[in-house]
């Protein structure tokens, strides 16, 4: 009986510090973008990155952003991308949009229509419009994916839409 007595403890005591975590990437995420939105990158930066290596898929896309942008840091391709796809793995729309255009110009990564194209699918299924008007592009012009004007046509009325 005091053998489960400890591992209850034990493992109310991880839920806790795990609990503590998240909400530490949370406020630190949340520091982090109101620096961003005064536009104080240099500041910002650090919060981000620290919320985003405790796994806060916000914090992972703004980062990547950071380093995409060249704002509060020097601009990287490689390190956009791979915030990018940290968010994007936790299917962050916003993200997968970013990672389908990193795939689709080459940046940070060897260009793939293919999966530009599926990673701009995993957005547009979540309502984000930039992931459907690149969509509609890709089947409107045949990259990665077959063209299909009736299927371009309907994800650009998804776009306007949202």
């Amino acid at each position: 009986m005091e053998m489960i007595r400890k591992y209850c403890l034990a493992m109310l005591a991880l839920v806790v510090c795990v609990a503590a975590g998240a909400q530490n990437a949370e406020k630190l995420y949340k520091e982090g973008k109101a620096l961003l939105d005064e536009k104080k990158y240099t500041a910002a930066v650090p919060k981000l990155k620290a919320a985003a290596e405790k796994g806060h898929k916000k914090a992972q896309y703004r980062l990547g952003r950071c380093y995409d942008k060249g704002h509060g840091v020097e601009e990287n391709d490689a390190q956009a991308f791979k915030w990018y796809a940290k968010s994007a793995a936790q299917d962050y729309a916003k993200a997968q949009y970013a990672v389908g255009k990193c795939y689709k110009d080459g940046k940070g990564v060897e260009k793939d229509r293919k999966k530009a194209v599926d990673y701009f699918s995993r957005a547009a299924k979540q309502d984000n419009a930039d992931g459907q008007f690149a969509l509609g592009k890709s089947y409107m012009k045949g990259k990665g994916i077959a063209a299909d004007e009736k299927k371009a046509r309907s994800w650009f009325k998804k776009a306007v839409t949202n």
